[in-house]
This record gives structure tokens, sequence and C-alpha cells, in this order.
């Protein structure tokens, strides 16, 4: 199975999962620094992964999803993946 990049991501499900994780962050009113506090992951690591600019592990993204009090399935069915 070929790796996803977010250079070769011919498809954009980076950015659909970014936009995903965005659009769930604002609805909690949460800023990207308190969502990246909540999740462990640096704020700046949170910045590239919701602009689809970083191949986000599975463990982040059940990380993120925890923090913003969903699965990670539900995070996925947001982004249409």
């Amino acid at each position: 199975m070929a790796r996803i990049s977010a250079k070769s991501d011919t498809t954009g499900a980076l950015a659909q999962l970014g936009t995903a994780i965005r659009a769930r962050r604002k609805l909690l009113m949460l800023s990207q620094e308190a969502l990246a506090d909540l999740s462990e992951i640096d704020r700046a690591h949170m910045g590239k992964i919701e602009r689809g600019e970083r191949n986000v592990t599975f463990l982040n993204v059940v990380k993120i999803a925890t923090a913003l009090g969903c699965k990670p399935s539900d995070v996925l069915v947001d982004a249409d993946l």
C-alpha cells in the first residue's frame, strides 16, 4: 500500500480531515492552541494538521477526537472519508 504524504495527497483526504477537525473545534469554541493542549500535540503541528499539510497518525486522530469529545470515526465521517 502506498503511503500518503501531504505532497502526494491527490485525493484531498488530508485537507478534508483538517477541515473536519477545524469545524468541530470551532463548534466547541476552542482555540487551536486549546485543542492542541487538550490533545497533547504541538500547536504548530495542529495548525499543519488542520491545513492538511501533515499526514496525521492514527494515534493523533484518536487524541484529537478524544479532546473534541467524539470518536475518531465521527471525525472521519465529518470529513467524508
